[in-house]
């Protein structure tokens, strides 16, 4: 799928705003991934120049146009199309029944909603652990139908051999270590890489990811010291959810950082907006006025 050129986003207008204390920093640079002026769509090669300059960058889940439109205007360089959607977009309760059919079909309208983010696929549970010839078809999959630069699979060294043979046949490969979602059946729900033997573990898994050819690394809650040492060790991204703030980069679920989800949120989530109580005063306000007749009102009649 062709991918537009960007258009003007908030972006480009924060690069002409100084940093909070005044002094110039990595963001402010003409090339930022946050903040500068490039109106091209954002390429892995983008994030590793980011990190060569000390650059932090944001990124948020998307799963539809209209919502990653949003996102993209306001110049997130990178959205990933999750798993996660299985949780907070397709009402599962985890991310295992989340097939390469929902990935293909809502990725590509992430793609089609926006012109300068990296869109970044993920690969299903079940869609590459059979070996390195499921994972490329896959991974092809995503490419082809979906149109995404990237995509993201979890595993160090156990996915090893399914990195090396996307990445040889030309598709960048984002690695996700520490909290698996899809294998929480093994894992729970609880911090990874705490211990000797597991922190060691988990820095050789992103040792192994980057030498397969990733492009990048995901550490999902981790001991901030153990992400910090990751971080230090490699020369690609990492880019951290619930992993402390000395990673590269940051990745919230847009739910949680939008006040969308409802009941309890993961103790790392930062609550930027109370989406869901705005839409439902909304909703509650339309009601009223259909039920008292206040809507539709003249201005919304033809005659």
């Amino acid at each position: 799928m062709t991918q537009l050129p960007a258009a003007h986003t908030h972006a480009a207008d924060a690069a002409a705003a100084p940093s909070r204390s005044g002094r110039p920093t990595a963001a402010d640079h003409p090339k930022a991934l946050y903040g500068g002026t490039s109106t091209r769509r954002v390429t892995v090669r983008d994030l590793a120049t980011a990190k060569e300059r000390g650059e932090k960058w944001p990124m948020l889940t998307a799963y539809d146009a209209m919502t990653a439109s949003v996102f993209d205007e306001a110049g997130i360089p990178v959205l990933l199309v999750g798993d996660s959607m299985g949780n907070c977009h397709l009402g599962y309760d985890s991310t295992v029944p989340v097939t390469m059919d929902h990935m293909t079909m809502l990725a590509a309208a992430v793609v089609r909603g926006t012109r300068r983010a990296l869109i970044v696929g993920d690969l299903t549970f079940g869609s590459y652990q059979e070996g390195p010839v499921q994972a490329l078809r896959s991974a092809t999959r995503l490419v082809k139908e979906a149109g995404v630069g990237a995509v993201k699979l979890e595993g160090g060294e156990r996915s090893l051999a399914q990195t090396e043979a996307i990445v040889q046949a030309g598709i960048p490969v984002m690695a996700h270590l520490g909290l698996t979602p899809q294998s929480f059946n093994t894992l729970g729900y609880r911090v990874q890489g705490r211990g000797e033997e597991a922190s060691h573990q988990l820095v050789r898994d992103a040792k192994a990811a980057q030498n397969a050819g990733a492009f990048a690394v995901v550490l999902e809650l981790v001991p901030a010291e153990v992400a910090a040492e990751v971080t230090r060790s490699l020369h690609v991204p990492v880019i951290g959810i619930g992993a402390g703030p000395d990673t590269d980069a940051q990745v919230l679920v847009w739910t949680d950082m939008a006040g969308m989800t409802g009941g309890k949120t993961p103790r790392f989530t930062k609550q930027y907006a109370d989406l869901r109580r705005i839409l439902g005063d909304a909703a509650r306000e339309f009601a009223g006025d259909v039920v008292g007749g206040a809507f539709p009102a003249e201005e919304h009649t033809f005659h």
